[in-house]
């Protein structure tokens, strides 16, 4: 039998930012699930902030060179990767001079937060597909953690629902507390009808594109939500037993791989 086949998309890994809740785990997980015998493949955006001669990227020539057009402007999609060592787990950057050239991720010093972070999603999210598709790595299941990777579910379900590389993948998403403050652009919604969404998806963003209306977009569209912080908003939590979407609790770093795995096989129909 081959091994499944994990997709892990998320917006921070350690060592390349910061280390967070949501840099921790997304090191850890991808990790111990290839410990349980899955192949894996990581990406995450190529924020300014990320020292590429430091951390040894380079440029993947043959998957690099495709325009993504969001809101009648084309954006090249560049492909970059790394390994982090001693573990040599391949990480993929996502990159583009418009959306990723900054030296910040999704707040500036000040912790303002980018005008476009609506748009950096988007092109986030659809370079990784176009990439996946590229490769010709067929997942089995989609693992997101972050809001910044969540549009993945409606993108999966949604766009690319017709294709053969992509449709038959379960997704999964980590909800973590990092809400944005202040909501996205207005025209959030109008640029993912323009993508594919129908009005039926985005009804809840034309009330506000605040995170919780992302998040119940998300929830709607995801075969799984896993607690990823020891805490979590009432409302959210809520939302999901009232949807009766599956849900993994809680569980600490140490312990997720096991937990995740046995999730994703009740997924996959498999326990």
């Amino acid at each position: 039998m081959d091994a499944k086949k994990v997709l892990f998309i998320t917006q921070e890994i350690n060592p390349y930012l910061k280390e967070t809740e949501i840099a921790t785990v997304s090191r850890q997980l991808p990790m111990g699930i290839q410990d349980c015998g899955c192949e894996i493949r990581t990406f995450m955006p190529k924020f300014g902030s990320i020292n590429e001669r430091r951390n040894q990227l380079h440029e993947v020539i043959r998957l690099s060179g495709m325009n993504l057009i969001i809101d009648d402007t084309d954006h090249p999609l560049i492909i970059k990767v790394a390994s982090i060592q001693p573990v040599r787990m391949q990480v993929y950057f996502i990159d583009n001079d418009d959306y990723f050239l900054r030296k910040a991720g999704i707040a500036d010093e000040d912790g303002t937060e980018f005008d476009d972070n609506d748009e950096r999603s988007i092109f986030f999210v659809r370079g990784v597909m176009e990439t996946i598709k590229k490769l010709r790595w067929i997942p089995d299941l989609i693992h997101c953690h972050g809001w910044f990777s969540a549009l993945t579910a409606l993108y999966i379900k949604r766009m690319y629902a017709d294709d053969p590389s992509l449709c038959n993948a379960k997704v999964v998403y980590s909800m973590y507390n990092d809400a944005f403050k202040n909501p996205l652009s207005p025209s959030f919604a109008d640029k993912l009808i323009t993508d594919g969404a129908t009005e039926e998806d985005v009804k809840v963003l034309r009330e506000e594109a605040s995170y919780e209306h992302l998040n119940q977009l998300i929830i709607d569209m995801a075969d799984g939500i896993v607690q990823g912080c020891e805490t979590m908003d009432p409302a959210l939590k809520a939302y999901i037993e009232a949807k009766k979407t599956p849900f993994l609790p809680y569980h600490p770093v140490e312990e997720l791989a096991p937990a995740c795995y046995e999730f994703y096989q009740k997924l996959w129909g498999e326990a």
